[in-house]
């Protein structure tokens, strides 16, 4: 904002701070006044499909509950989307049937896991259950999680704990051809059950592939997922390039908020993606956002034209 002199006389430090505050003010408030007059970002149309195919999508499914999944796997095929996940296991011979494989399986939840020893039977039983069922649909993962922290536990102790529950079931997964993948969660957001998960003892992304190291398998890696390691870690380029070799399934959404991954977030998913292509990633990438759009399928297709790189 510029300053108008009545005279050639220097202005008054009271009328020049004031004029500063105005001019401030005005700064501070413009840029929140274009954000909400901003239009809709540039959308696919309905018929849009998959055209590159550098990159394997998968979507998340509970992110668009709730969306019948009927209408959510076909979106998906419309697209000519590869893979889903995070759905029911009874909707995986629909899947089969339009040429659609599961990308991951889930298996035991992410807050009791073998961080406790005492968890170990129910966690192996469940992933073992996991491998059958990614086995007989062809799914390439199945997740895993370390479990909250718990009071006695140390966490060398429950590092230990984490890492021979893993390899009391990994053998499994060797024999099935199915890849176990630790994920990662961020500790930090407790504004949503779903945004944060505080007190997840997997919480270092470095911390999570040293476990993963212990575990000394092929058929043992880890979740990338973008958004939890943005939110705890960032340096997501490097860290990509750095653990290429132990990363089996990746997750996006924007930060903060884990929304659409539009220009109200912080992370260049375009340069990101360009990035898993160049260090010879072949795994899935599965789009994970809670969206906040009125029409979530459009969300939906802007997210995955965006990472078609």
């Amino acid at each position: 904002m510029p300053f108008r002199l009545r005279s050639t006389k220097a202005i008054s430090r009271r009328a020049f701070v004031a004029g500063t505050a105005a001019a401030c003010a005005g700064v501070a408030i413009a840029p929140n006044r274009a954000r909400a007059a901003a239009p809709m970002p540039d959308v696919p149309p309905e018929d849009y499909r998959i055209q590159n195919k550098r990159i394997k999508q998968s979507v998340m499914g509970w992110c668009f509950n709730p969306m019948p999944t009927e209408e959510l796997i076909a979106a998906c095929h419309r697209m000519g989307m590869p893979a889903m996940e995070g759905i029911d296991t009874k909707y995986y011979p629909k899947l089969r049937e339009l040429g659609i494989r599961p990308a991951i399986v889930g298996s035991h939840g992410f807050k009791i896991g073998p961080f406790n020893r005492e968890n170990h039977p129910l966690c192996m039983e469940k992933i073992r259950e996991a491998i059958d069922v990614a086995a007989e649909f062809g799914a390439p993962n199945v997740i895993t999680f370390t479990g909250y922290r718990e009071k006695g536990i140390s966490d060398e102790a429950g590092a230990r704990n984490c890492v021979d529950c893993w390899k009391q079931v990994v053998g499994y997964a060797e024999e099935k051809g199915v890849t176990l993948c630790l994920e990662h969660l961020n500790t930090r957001d407790d504004s949503h059950p779903m945004k944060g998960h505080p007190g997840y003892f997997g919480d270092d992304i470095d911390l999570c592939i040293d476990l993963v190291k212990q575990v000394g398998s092929p058929r043992m890696k880890v979740l990338f997922d973008i958004y939890h390691v943005q939110v705890m870690n960032g340096d997501v380029i490097r860290r990509i390039r750095q653990h290429k070799d132990y990363i089996g399934h990746m997750h996006t959404a924007g930060v903060p908020g884990r929304a659409e991954l539009d220009d109200t977030q912080e992370l260049n998913y375009p340069a990101i993606m360009r990035a898993v292509v160049e260090v010879g990633y072949s795994g899935f990438v599965a789009q994970e956002f809670i969206p906040t759009w009125s029409d979530k399928l459009t969300a939906l297709r802007h997210a995955v034209r965006l990472c078609d790189v």
